[in-house]
């Protein structure tokens, strides 16, 4: 694979003119140039995959593709022609419909309702058509959505079809998938992909971001490559067709980062788990209602050295496990016992000096305060306690210093304590929430997603020092939608569905057939079994 400088090296001659093309675009924002002379052609009837760590500019190339933002230097191009997409609706004009790796669905409207948002507030929803072109759309793509249903009682991958169907209503001709399988189960994974492929031979161009580089090679059609704002380099059909999987991903992440693949990224960790039991959840239970899950008959135990994964579809309970446990959630059955200790009644602050912490996933909204600096963010859940505060006064000296050791400690990359934790990237961020919940004497750890949103690198990192921390005898609840992370780090693996443990079950290193049988336990095919160790 070459590195590429012009859009149509390694393109068959035959493909012709794209559908979109991006010329020499740059784009800058304060401080940074987040694009850098870019150019790229997006073909019909082709899966284009987008790979980049955090910070390499794949969201602004979507959000200038969406109209959200405009190219300081450059341009685009729409069937051969110079265009402009100064806005959503711009964009959409064009036949670009973006699924963001949020969605924006609203979920207390019918399916139908969400089909046609943005249309006339004085048209009534043509439901009659609607409803004639969705029967075309099963046959067609294997889309199947009830119009009536309330959007937020789907699951995420009938969620996920409502944003492909609103874009094929549309008659769009480029539908851009951002990190979409993220939240999805193997299978899932693998119906996204087919439909993808279904949606290209139909003429589509799909742009599909994401960074799990196996579904890059199984999925994509052409491959592009993003570093620090630049295009590194590109994967033709011909090229993609004649690796193998394991040779495409090493040269992906040799563009990416400049080194090999790890090959032991996803082998199973060496166990460290000790006998000692750390920590027991026995017959938890939580209240739920129409948006929140509730948890039913939750046991666990968690012995000292072990990672003890949590697998399930997002949305199942597992991050009401985390907060029940962790003490920010209320229980109305069952306790919680650390080292002994019932700890069911302790206050999230109790428990954290007791050594229980807590690592969101939702790094910005719950985990940190985004205008603070990175100083005060190292401390937020020690507000009023020594030695950062003395008879109820701040030590702002010593709160630096100590944010000074943890970003030389955490390789911690932001221009000096004082900077807005907000202005870091995702990564980052989550280095020194990882920090601040390590400070002190910590005995059981409990992460949710801790590598979601990452880069390659950055999952890597974080993946070595979950593995450090069991290493130490401390005790790591792992909950994470990445099966593969589960399985590489895990020595049991617990499945959740429907506020309930399906099952429990060994990680005993037999790969795809564990596989299969956790994402059987996630779709909810297996009966409970109680996951008492």
């Amino acid at each position: 694979m070459e590195t590429v400088t012009e859009t149509t090296t390694n393109l068959p001659p035959e493909k012709g003119a794209g559908i979109i093309g991006i010329h020499g675009v740059t784009k800058r924002f304060p401080g940074v140039i987040a694009i850098n002379d870019v150019s790229l052609t997006f073909y019909p009837g082709e899966v284009h995959v987008l790979l980049g760590e955090n910070g390499a500019g794949k969201s602004t190339l979507v959000g200038i593709l969406a109209g959200l933002q405009e190219p300081d230097e450059g341009y685009l191009s729409l069937n051969g022609q110079k265009t402009r997409l100064p806005s959503p609706s711009a964009s959409l004009d064009a036949g670009i419909s973006t699924v963001f790796q949020h969605s924006i669905l609203v979920p207390t409207l019918t399916v139908l309702e969400n089909l046609t948002l943005g249309a006339p507030w004085y048209e009534r929803p043509p439901r009659d058509r609607i409803a004639a072109r969705m029967a075309e759309l099963k046959n067609e793509f294997a889309l199947s959505l009830p119009l009536d249903a309330v959007t937020g009682e789907l699951s995420l991958g009938q969620q996920q079809q409502i944003e492909i169907a609103r874009a094929l209503l549309r008659d769009s001709k480029v539908l851009i998938l951002d990190e979409a399988t993220s939240m999805l189960t193997p299978q899932g994974a693998e119906e996204l992909g087919a439909r993808m492929q279904r949606l290209v031979k139909s003429g589509l161009a799909v742009i599909f971001i994401t960074h799990k580089l196996a579904e890059a090679y199984r999925f994509g059609n052409r491959i592009s490559v993003l570093k620090q704002g630049a295009l590194a380099g590109q994967m033709g059909p011909e090229q993609i067709g004649s690796m193998s999987e394991g040779q495409a991903i090493d040269e992906i992440v040799r563009l990416m980062f400049g080194r090999e693949a790890a090959a032991a990224s996803n082998t199973h960790r060496k166990t460290t788990a000790r006998d000692e039991i750390i920590l027991q959840v026995e017959g938890l239970a939580t209240p739920g209602d129409a948006d929140v899950m509730g948890l039913e008959d939750i046991s666990l135990t968690l012995r000292a050295g072990e990672i003890l994964g949590v697998a399930g579809i997002d949305g199942n309970g597992q991050k009401q496990l985390a907060e029940a446990v962790a003490g920010q959630l209320p229980v109305t059955a069952g306790r919680v016992v650390l080292e002994g200790e019932d700890i069911s009644r302790a206050s999230v602050a109790q428990r954290r000096r007791r050594g229980l912490r807590y690592l969101t996933d939702d790094r910005l909204e719950e985990g940190s305060v985004a205008a603070f600096p990175v100083s005060e963010n190292t401390v937020l859940k020690d507000i009023g306690q020594p030695p950062f505060w003395v008879n109820g006064l701040e030590r702002p000296q010593r709160i630096a210093q100590h944010a000074r050791e943890m970003i030389a400690s955490f390789s911690v990359r932001t221009p000096s304590e004082t900077t807005p934790i907000g202005r870091l990237s995702g990564g980052n961020i989550q280095k020194v929430l990882l920090g601040r919940e390590l400070h002190g004497e910590a005995r059981v750890v409990v992460f949710n997603k801790p590598t979601y949103g990452l880069d390659l690198q950055n999952i890597d990192t974080s993946r070595q020092r979950i593995s450090e921390i069991a290493e130490r005898g401390l005790g790591v609840v792992l909950i994470s939608t990445d099966l593969d992370e589960l399985m590489a780090l895990s020595d049991r693996i617990l499945v959740m569905e429907g506020g309930r443990i399906r099952g429990l079950v060994e990680n005993d290193g037999s790969g795809e057939t564990l596989r299969l049988r956790i994402g059987r336990m996630m779709a909810g095919e297996e009966e409970h079994k109680q996951a008492m160790a």
